[in-house]
């Protein structure tokens, strides 16, 4: 089905251009959110997903639509930035924030907190993500484009991009911290 719709995108919807790889690479993360969602709700257990994952996530999408919304920089050139893109990170969103509501009210008893311990150390339990959030946003402050002449703009979407890329972070360490070293 992903590949079906790729395609039609690609064709139909994109023009073709190479900035359409900026529109693939959102889609298949709206897609692992939205194959996430449907194997949590539909075996309404939570096991084996890192809600500091989905929190970063969630950060993540939140920073990218407030840059994308306010200003064109950072969209992609083709036709599909003009409201595919935005379409695709709004869904992301939603999707993700389905995701953390899903393993931390009506399937919180199956979800296994004791794995999911990435960076509890002096903080509250839960708020290990604040050890990636923080200082990848002081960093991205420091060190941000300026595409957009907007300086708002430009640090929420390297804020995006800088803690997209350590995100996964937590969700590899609870796999590594799971007792029978079975990743489902």
């Amino acid at each position: 089905g992903f590949f079906t719709v790729s395609l039609f995108v690609y064709f139909v919807l994109s023009g073709g251009d190479f900035s359409f790889l900026m529109t693939y690479g959102a889609m298949s993360r709206m897609f692992g959110f939205g194959i996430l969602n449907v194997k949590t709700f539909k075996s309404q257990r939570a096991t084996g997903v890192s809600i500091k994952t989905l929190q970063l996530y969630c950060i993540v999408f939140f920073f990218r639509l407030t840059s994308i919304i306010r200003h064109e920089g950072y969209l992609p050139y083709d036709k599909s930035g003009d409201w595919l893109y935005h379409f695709i990170e709004i869904m992301a969103l939603i999707f993700t924030a389905s995701a953390l509501y899903g393993a931390t009210v009506p399937f919180k008893a199956t979800y296994q907190a004791d794995c999911d311990r990435f960076g509890e150390f002096k903080v509250p339990p839960g708020f290990g993500a604040v050890y990636l959030a923080a200082p990848i946003f002081v960093v991205a402050m420091c060190l941000h484009p300026n595409l957009n002449a907007d300086f708002l703009s430009d640090v929420a979407w390297t804020y995006a991009m800088y803690l997209e890329s350590v995100a996964v972070i937590p969700q590899l360490y609870m796999f590594q911290k799971q007792k029978n070293g079975v990743v489902e």
